[in-house]
């Protein structure tokens, strides 16, 4: 799947910025390649790049429109199909990662036949993967686990990919997740996989490799989450690591989208750790990962500090202080 661009953004007319993580993500990791946002009455969202209608983005050159959102149940809603509809008559390509696929819209799909344009949907891969096997392979395996959805999971995964690469290690970034395919052109939407096949996916994304090179598996959901559990433990099995990095927000109380408690911390490496055993008898916490965005500078340096210490272990927020004590600590075990 090759994805053109230069990308319009389509960010319909969600109710938070959270719902723009998609387009967010892209913008922050490839900011080149976004020419613009196309935002309906009443979206709340903002990517901080130039709002465009589809002619301006049609004469700007746009090649490919990608609905840079996510919603519960991933499903495309009624009232923006007339907006795709409208881009495919301008010859662009439509991208997305919802669940629901493109071509199941009887409009979008004869709209495409119509103008020849391609219809790219990220989360379903045409990938076969086999069942998870377990067995012990050559490499190192990091993985970004969570105490909720939405915490910032992937962007510490790219963080520490960048930040491994600067020290000399031989890393690479692995995408779990519809954004971080389309930051790194490669990857599974796990998400969209079989249960029966999560954990082969997760070994066919991060397969034999050279004994001292780290994949970096982007993670996704959370063990404690009622909603996304199953995809959290077979992506864990899969990916078989060596070392995880848990990654929170400290100022929920709630899990996204549903009433079960924020975990504690302490809970979630030892659960972890429990059930990474089943293939990794060896897999340890290497660091904590924690999302400061709703925070000031001063709580923001105090709540690092305090979570480190509490738990003994390097804490940064990847974005805000970089992933330094994360990787020192990865140096130092391995």
């Amino acid at each position: 799947m090759e994805i053109a661009q230069p990308y319009l953004l389509f960010l319909g007319d969600v109710h938070d910025q959270l719902a723009a993580k998609t387009a967010q993500g892209i913008v922050d990791w490839r900011r080149d390649w976004c020419l613009g946002q196309l935002r309906l009455p009443g979206c709340k969202a903002d990517c901080g790049i130039p709002d465009m209608t589809l002619d301006e983005a049609h004469a700007k050159g746009v090649k490919t429109m990608v609905v840079g959102v996510v919603n519960p149940g991933g499903v495309l809603p009624d009232h923006w199909i007339e907006t795709i509809v409208t881009a495919i008559s301008l010859k662009m390509d439509i991208a997305t990662g919802l669940h629901q696929r493109l071509r199941d819209v009887p409009e979008i799909a004869r709209a495409a036949d119509e103008h020849g344009v391609q219809l790219l949907d990220v989360r379903h891969s045409a990938q076969k993967f086999a069942t998870g096997k377990g067995t012990k392979r050559p490499g190192l395996r990091l993985l970004t686990v969570g105490t909720d959805c939405s915490v910032g999971k992937k962007y510490t995964s790219l963080a520490l990919e960048r930040g491994m690469r600067e020290r000399g290690f031989n890393a690479d970034f692995r995408a779990t997740g519809q954004t971080g395919v389309f930051i790194s052109g490669r990857g599974v939407a796990i998400d969209a996989v079989v249960a029966d096949f999560i954990a082969g996916a997760a070994e066919w994304l991060s397969p034999a490799n050279e004994a001292n090179h780290w994949d970096v598996i982007e993670g996704q959901g959370s063990l404690y989450h009622p909603s996304f559990a199953g995809v959290s433990l077979g992506l864990l099995h899969g990916s078989q690591p060596d070392a995880f990095v848990v990654c929170h927000e400290p100022t929920r109380t709630k899990m996204r989208n549903v009433e079960a408690p924020i975990p504690d911390i302490s809970d979630v490496i030892d659960m972890t750790i429990s059930a990474g055993r089943l293939t990794n008898p060896d897999i340890s916490c290497v660091g904590l990962a924690i999302n400061t965005h709703a925070l000031d500078d001063e709580a923001a340096k105090s709540t690092i500090a305090d979570l480190g210490e509490k738990y003994g272990l390097p804490a940064c927020d990847p974005i805000r202080t970089g992933v330094g004590p994360i990787v020192d600590r990865i140096k130092e075990l391995f």
